[in-house]
């Protein structure tokens, strides 16, 4: 019998009993509940085999899990039959962008996130808002992330003052965030290279603790952009041992993802090891056709050091491209005190910058060779004289404005004054499958959420509309590539248990009422690179603390997520 479909207190549900089999049938006590999921294929984030079962809500937890049909005749305010779909904890985003959404003007919603089935979005790759004082006020980029014009995250504990701030603002889903490596860089040194003096290592040290204390899951980098680049396997050592005793993680882009892949996972290996704290690879990859025969080594070398009692473990997304900025084109240095545009426009240097881009084999990693320019495309353009780029690989850009590639980058960065998004397409279809398999793998959308209503003429990477919906349909049901419990459980309890997330990422009586309910037979991605703006499909229902942020596939504008904190603000607090 086809499902039917009602509305009860405004929430599409449907009716039916299917008994599990082996569950204890016995007599449950009546309850009042908020929300009662009936029926569903309930898939609970450990990894276990999926059951049939009844998930009731009270308040902001889960109060009862029951056996099909058992809650049946309790009385809820709102009621969703899951018939036909699968119940599972909302999911976990590891690696996301979304500053501007929680501050600021931002709605809070996160469309194409919280339709994705994301309960939870957590920031921080290199450069995060916070803590601000006068040098990394007047930075950018990966040292700071976005932020509105009026924060003021200054002080002892502007990493708090930020995490308040986003807490005050209101959300769809809950926040949290890594301290940003770079931002505590340029905190103590400016946007300088070099290695840091004693003082400044001091500083560094001082403000390492004061984020972790105000509620940072650890320190996040980003390696091969400057300043962030300009960081010393040292420093970093030392930031890593200064949240050592707050439980903190040291998540990483690594200075390589390339050419030198398996000399970054060595860095990053020597960071946790000396620093005294795991090791988290960001969006795992062999980029370039030339390294993809990297990726099962980049495997092994991990396994072996998870033999030797290392903890390093990775995350990913699932699509053959990445994005970044076209700034990206240029050797790091160019960037030194935020000087890139300048630097561009003198004949002198700018002649350096060109043969060191044409360059095949340099120390920093090249992502316009890696990919070569008839693989790299450009999204991210604002001013009107470039809208006919938009959308364009940089082999056709350079030739119709009549330039060699490396001259189009530089001439266009000018225009733009900003590092300009951009897709690279870099990787092998046949490794990320076989990364999707490893025990240890994660999942991120490396993206910050977007909302199709508001924005028209933009252009992303589809992977912010359709990243946790693609691994749930592309290669769950249409490949097999995973079972689903395996799926599920690296969207949800393995982010949970790396970030000491308390009570959540698992369907569990008294934990969070983090829920999302969907269709497994049509849940997938539409999201295209030419046309990124579409909300995925089949993601039915999403609760965040109890609260439905999704019901019937759309997005109800409730904001009752909240701001995370780290292992060391719980050892902070009274």
């Amino acid at each position: 019998m086809h499902r039917h479909l009602a509305l009860i207190a405004g929430f599409a549900v449907l009716t039916s009993c299917t008994p599990r089999r082996g569950a204890n049938t016995g007599p449950i006590p009546a309850t009042s509940f908020d929300v009662v999921i009936d029926n569903g294929r309930i898939v609970d984030g450990t990894g276990a085999g999926w059951f049939y079962g009844d998930v009731g809500v009270a308040g902001d937890r889960i109060a009862r899990i029951a056996p099909p049909g058992a809650l049946h005749s309790a009385s809820a305010r709102q009621r969703i039959d899951a018939r036909g779909l699968v119940v599972a904890p909302g999911f976990i985003d590891i690696q996301s962008g979304s500053y501007g959404n929680f501050i600021g003007n931002g709605d809070g919603r996160s469309v194409s996130k919280i339709t994705q089935g994301i309960t939870t979005e957590i920031m921080g790759e290199g450069g995060t808002p916070a803590p601000l004082n006068p040098a990394t006020r007047q930075s950018g980029g990966f040292a700071l992330g976005s932020r509105g014009a009026d924060t003021n995250f200054t002080g002892a504990h502007g990493f708090a003052a930020w995490l308040d701030a986003m807490a005050q603002h209101g959300s769809s889903p809950n926040v949290g965030s890594f301290v940003g490596a770079a931002t505590i860089r340029v905190y103590a040194k400016g946007e300088a290279q070099g290695t840091p003096t004693a003082s400044e290592l001091d500083t560094m040290r001082a403000v390492t603790r004061r984020a972790m204390e105000d509620g940072a899951f650890g320190i996040g980098s980003a390696l091969i952009y400057p300043p962030g680049n300009y960081a010393t396997t040292g420093e970093l050592v030392e930031m890593a041992k200064a949240m050592s005793p707050y439980g903190g993680v040291y998540i990483t882009h690594m200075r390589s993802e390339g050419d030198q892949l398996l000399e970054g996972i060595d860095e990053a290996i020597r960071i946790g090891k000396e620093g005294g704290v795991p090791v988290e690879i960001y969006h795992l990859k062999a980029a370039g056709k030339r390294n993809w025969l990297k990726a099962a080594l980049a495997i092994a070398k991990i396994d072996s050091a998870r033999r030797a009692g290392i903890d390093v473990q990775a995350d990913m997304y699932a699509y053959t491209a990445g994005g970044t900025g076209l700034s990206a084109c240029t050797p790091p240095w160019a960037s030194e005190n935020g000087k890139l545009i300048d630097n561009l426009q003198t004949p002198e240097t700018r002649a350096r910058i060109k043969a060191e881009m044409l360059n095949e084999h340099t120390e920093w990693e090249n992502l316009c060779v890696l990919a070569t320019p008839e693989n790299v495309l450009l999204l991210g353009l604002r001013q009107p004289q470039d809208a006919q780029y938009m959308g364009k690989r940089l082999s056709e850009v350079a030739k119709s404005m009549g330039k060699d590639w490396p001259d189009a980058v530089m001439d266009l960065l000018i225009a733009e004054r900003q590092r300009i998004g951009t897709v690279y397409f870099l990787m092998s279809e046949d490794n990320v499958k076989l990364q999707l398999q490893q025990p240890w793998m994660k999942f991120g959308t490396d993206a910050g959420g977007s909302d199709p209503d508001s924005a028209k003429g933009t252009l992303t990477h589809p992977r912010a509309y359709g990243n946790f919906p693609k691994i749930m349909g592309q290669y769950v049901r249409d490949e097999h590539v995973i079972p689903l419990e395996d799926a599920v459980r690296k969207a949800t309890s393995a982010v949970a248990t790396r970030l000491s997330l308390e009570e959540r990422g698992v369907l569990r009586e008294s934990f969070y009422a983090d829920i999302v309910v969907f269709d497994p037979t049509t849940i997938g991605e539409h999201a295209t690179y030419d046309n990124p703006h579409q909300l995925s499909t089949g993601v039915m229902f999403v609760l965040v603390n109890g609260v439905p942020i999704v019901a019937a596939g759309k997005p109800t504008g409730a904001k009752p997520g909240r701001v995370l904190r780290g292992r060391g603000w719980r050892q902070a607090s009274p």
